[in-house]
């Protein structure tokens, strides 16, 4: 049976989650999660990524109720008006604007692309991608890049870290400051370099392991030094500023002991939270989550609209050429099945006329090479339009003519299709754009012959 496969999406950000929301939302990593999510009924590939300011996962399934049963455990402790709940082509977009910058906190920041191919990563790790999220996600980066090569999106404050950089500079200065920046992870490396460029006189890096901590300090022109996670609560004493981003599930930075730290800006950026909440009731400290950051992007934004219609257009324009591969290759898939079951009948007929030949005296190998082309060029003149035809009807969603076409040319097709996202949605089965998510039984490119790839090639 020729499977149909669909994206069901859900997303928790800062567009309409607190901090705690897209915490509640997280897990430990992003392998568990595919993990996990590959467990449920029909899922065949899965998806996620976390960040500071997101929480998201995609599945595949061969319906829609499959994947939005599957995806729901994850936002089950969070408020649904801070849900987003996306069906097939509105995952597909939602990825290709994420990868843009167009859905950051700080519009077409550029940490979001490194943060995407390592959830790729980690998801293929865990067994979660298969070829239809693997032609998503890479066309999302593949926008993303583009974004930032071709247009103006990422000009200005780039990152949260330099905009919590920018935050802080507006409550204090930082000119011959003391400043602290706890994690050497990209967001940690980030605020390092924006406090350099900010002018503090000085700079620590905590981490965990000292040695990542090191790196960071040494790409700084400004007097750094590393120390271990353990001293982060004594060195704040020293700091002026504090930026934490971590990826530790437990406080980093606890009130008590922030107490003896005098007059500091603390900016956790970190999901979970690095410093504990609690920091905020302390007279000389405040405080600041990845929410207060929104006053600090409003000009960015402004600046970067002109840009960001630029990238709509742009992801208008590879949505499209995404649909039409998939279309391509449910095409091909059916394409695929006929000329494999057309090639067995050739073989068969024309291994059973090699032998009523021989039987009158062996055949040349010329006179064989003669019969063989004329098989193979029987088959691609016969099967020329249906190619045609199927690949026509692939492009207008006319997965009927599929549908007959597989019946016609494989005896073993049931001729059952579960319904597509669309149809589940209720929308008209034209405005269905699922691929099928494997090759039936007996099926493979790879046994085609050249001759017959080149035909479809010309096509």
């Amino acid at each position: 049976m020729i499977r149909t496969g669909v994206i069901t999406g859900v997303s928790v950000s800062h567009a309409n989650a607190s901090v705690d929301e897209i915490e509640a939302a997280s897990c430990e990593d992003v392998s568990s999660r595919v993990s996990t999510l590959l467990t449920n009924p029909g899922v065949s590939e899965a998806f996620a990524i976390q960040t500071c300011n997101r929480s998201e996962a995609y599945v595949v399934t061969d319906r829609a109720e499959q994947g939005r049963a599957a995806v729901a455990e994850i936002t089950a402790d969070v408020r649904e008006g801070a849900v987003d709940h996306m069906n097939h082509e509105a995952s597909l977009r939602h990825l290709m604007r994420v990868a843009a910058g167009l859905e950051s906190l700080v519009l077409g920041e550029d940490q979001i692309i490194g943060q995407l191919k390592t959830a790729f990563e980690a998801s293929r790790s865990a067994d979660g991608i298969g070829p239809l999220l693997e032609d998503a996600i890479m066309k999302a980066i593949h926008v993303g890049e583009r974004a930032r090569t071709e247009t103006a999106i990422n000009e200005g404050v780039v990152s949260l870290g330099s905009a919590a950089v920018e935050l802080a500079s507006r409550e204090t200065d930082l000119a011959e400051s003391t400043a602290l920046v706890v994690g050497a992870g990209e967001m940690g490396s980030l605020a390092a370099n924006a406090l350099d460029a900010a002018g503090v006189d000085r700079l620590l890096v905590a981490n965990r392991t000292i040695p990542h901590a090191t790196h960071i300090a040494d790409t700084v022109d400004v007097e750094a030094s590393a120390i271990g996670l353990d001293a982060a609560a004594s060195a704040a004493e020293r700091a002026t500023v504090v930026i934490t981003a971590t990826g530790s599930s437990e406080y980093v930075l606890k009130s008590e002991g922030l107490a003896d730290a005098g007059e500091t800006i603390c900016i956790d950026l970190a999901q979970p939270r690095d410093i504990d909440p609690d920091a905020e009731e302390l007279a000389e400290v405040e405080l600041f989550d990845i929410d207060a950051l929104e006053s600090v992007t409003e000009s960015t934004h402004r600046q970067r609209q002109a840009a960001a219609a630029e990238v709509e257009a742009m992801i208008d324009e590879e949505f499209d050429r995404l649909l039409a591969l998939f279309k391509r290759k449910r095409a091909d898939e059916a394409i695929s099945t006929m000329y494999e079951n057309a090639e067995r009948v050739k073989n068969r007929e024309v291994g059973t006329a090699f032998a009523k030949l021989d039987a009158h005296g062996e055949l040349t190998d010329k006179q064989r090479e003669v019969i063989e082309s004329l098989a193979d060029s029987l088959v691609g003149q016969l099967l020329s339009a249906p190619t045609k035809s199927l690949r026509e009807a692939a492009a207008e969603d006319d997965w009927t003519t599929i549908q007959t076409a597989m019946q016609l040319f494989n005896p073993e097709f049931d001729g059952e299709f579960p319904p597509n996202d669309a149809e589940m949605d209720g929308e008209s089965a034209a405005e269905s754009t699922e691929m099928p998510a494997e090759i039936p039984d007996g099926v493979s490119p790879d046994e085609i012959p050249p001759h017959v790839l080149e035909q479809l090639s010309d096509d």
